[in-house]
């Protein structure tokens, strides 16, 4: 555990500077009980706006240290002054599981995305939600045709005088697995906001053919959350 908290306090020095936030999840699921690190960014400018994170989880199965790594970067150009952008995107990671002397490694398909993007925010910014049209290739799936597309979407609402935060995402793509052809997955965040930089709540993993489980799983998490 010692290594953990090292490595997270790690994190917080070499990301900080670039980052938005970073969270500290505790996974309740059942068969998980493990910490995932968040590093999240999202930084909008004159020609639409940049948006990446990088999640670690930690100590899976039997597993000492970092078990699974997933990276997910998004870049939107504006369309003129219209609501809509063009989305460009990438994620891909990998990892590995132990379970007592047999381990091995493994792959996340690498996935390039790009489509429509229409985004929505209230004229104060306290609510907001992004919709996103795609095309998705990914890389070595099982499919024959790695042509695929997603659904995405996005949105945040803070209420109770920004006391509480309302977070999170949707999607929902085909891609041949040994469950079916399509899966799905959501995870709404709620925050309760201590302070205008630390904030704890919990997240909901909602999700259906993810991850090789089979059907509709519900995964909670408590959470901290440090905003820079």
């Amino acid at each position: 555990m010692k290594k953990l908290v090292l490595f997270f306090i790690a994190s917080l020095f070499a990301f900080g500077a670039f980052s938005q936030n970073v969270q500290l999840h505790y996974d309740m699921g059942k068969d998980r009980g493990y910490l995932t690190s968040t590093v999240e960014m999202f930084r909008p400018d004159k020609t639409g706006n940049t948006f990446f994170f990088i999640d670690f989880d930690y100590g899976v199965g039997d597993v000492e240290g970092v078990s699974l790594s997933y990276f997910e970067i998004a870049r939107c150009f504006k369309l003129g002054k219209s609501p809509f952008s063009w989305h460009g995107e990438y994620n891909g990671g990998f990892g590995q599981w132990k379970a007592g002397a047999a381990g091995g490694a493994y792959t996340i398909n690498n996935a390039w995305l790009t489509g429509l993007d229409y985004s929505w925010n209230a004229s104060d910014f306290s609510r907001g939600i992004s919709l996103k049209a795609l095309y998705k290739n990914i890389a070595n799936t099982m499919d024959d045709k790695p042509n695929s597309f997603q659904l995405t979407a996005v949105w945040y609402l803070n209420f109770a005088k920004g006391k509480m935060s309302f977070t999170g995402f949707a999607d929902l793509w085909r891609e041949k697995t040994g469950f079916g052809n399509m899966i799905f997955l959501s995870e709404p965040q709620l925050w309760y906001n201590c302070c205008k930089k630390f904030s704890v709540g919990s997240e909901i993993e909602l999700s259906n053919n993810f991850g090789g489980m089979d059907g509709f799983k519900v995964m909670p998490t408590i959470a901290a959350k440090y905003t820079f």
